[in-house]
């Protein structure tokens, strides 16, 4: 399971202050954290800072990769900063987070894979919106997939995301996005599938519980990588339970190992 970390973001109030103060230690910490508990990639998004974007961007890039090799997914709407920050890694090939296939997203982005051979979060919408059914988002995936593909990105660079809406707001909305994944699996196979997950809770008590039973769902249906908080330790119980359920945990070593290191909670 590939996993994103995602608490170094300028939405979360409780490290945005870390990201204004240019608090080095408590950035630090909380990437080698992530890392520790599991993390493939570390998220960095200073979206909230409409002004200083790029700057804090690039601060937390450099802050990060001095404590650590972990490679980044470097998450913006703003196609600029996301370019300042592939400017700054050197933690080797990163993720872009992200590319849709709306043509003014899609041109701005396409550019920026190519250009530093990265890999890319593709999320399933277009010019027309966010899509309500499976055959629409499959759809919207198939095209990024051929598209991105033509330009000579790998498949195993591809990572779709399902848009994962709130149940809320919708009780059809976690069935569409399950089967959404395992459509798109079965198709590409080695596309990888990825999403934030906790976009399944939003609005809704007892989130962890609902992000835990669709974490195994989605992970049954195909996906293979999620933006989440890797310091969430019941969360990461049930993913190392999950593979090892569906076979891709050898002899369930994996599972026995995190158990012995007290990571499994129970």
């Amino acid at each position: 399971m590939i996993i994103i970390g995602e608490k170094i973001n300028s939405t979360l109030k409780s490290i945005r202050p870390a990201m204004e103060s240019r608090d080095k230690s408590a950035i630090q910490d909380l990437a080698l954290r992530q890392i520790k508990a599991g993390a493939s990639f570390i998220d960095v998004n200073a979206g909230m800072f409409h002004e200083n974007e790029s700057e804090i961007l690039q601060w937390l890039i450099e802050t990060i990769q001095e404590v650590t090799d972990v490679p980044f997914a470097i998450d913006s709407p703003s196609a600029m900063a996301i370019l300042t920050g592939l400017k700054a890694n050197k933690n080797g090939k990163p993720i872009i987070n992200s590319i849709t296939a709306e043509k003014a997203r899609y041109d701005a982005i396409i550019p920026l894979i190519k250009q530093f051979n990265a890999k890319v979060i593709a999320l399933c919408m277009d010019d027309s919106g966010m899509p309500e059914t499976v055959e629409d988002r499959v759809a919207i995936a198939r095209t990024l997939i051929n598209n991105l593909t033509g330009e000579g990105v790998s498949m195993d660079d591809i990572f779709i995301d399902p848009m994962v809406r709130p149940i809320g707001t919708g009780s059809h909305y976690g069935t569409v996005a399950i089967e959404t994944i395992r459509q798109v699996k079965n198709e590409f196979p080695e596309v990888h599938i990825a999403c934030g997950l906790s976009n399944v809770s939003f609005g809704l008590p007892a989130r962890k519980i609902l992000n835990q039973s669709f974490l195994v769902a989605a992970m049954a249906a195909g996906m293979d990588g999620a933006i989440v908080d890797p310091l969430d330790k019941k969360l990461m119980s049930f993913v190392y339970a999950t593979e090892a359920l569906l076979g891709k945990d050898d002899y369930c070593m994996e599972f026995l190992t995190k158990f012995r290191e007290g990571e499994i909670e129970v």
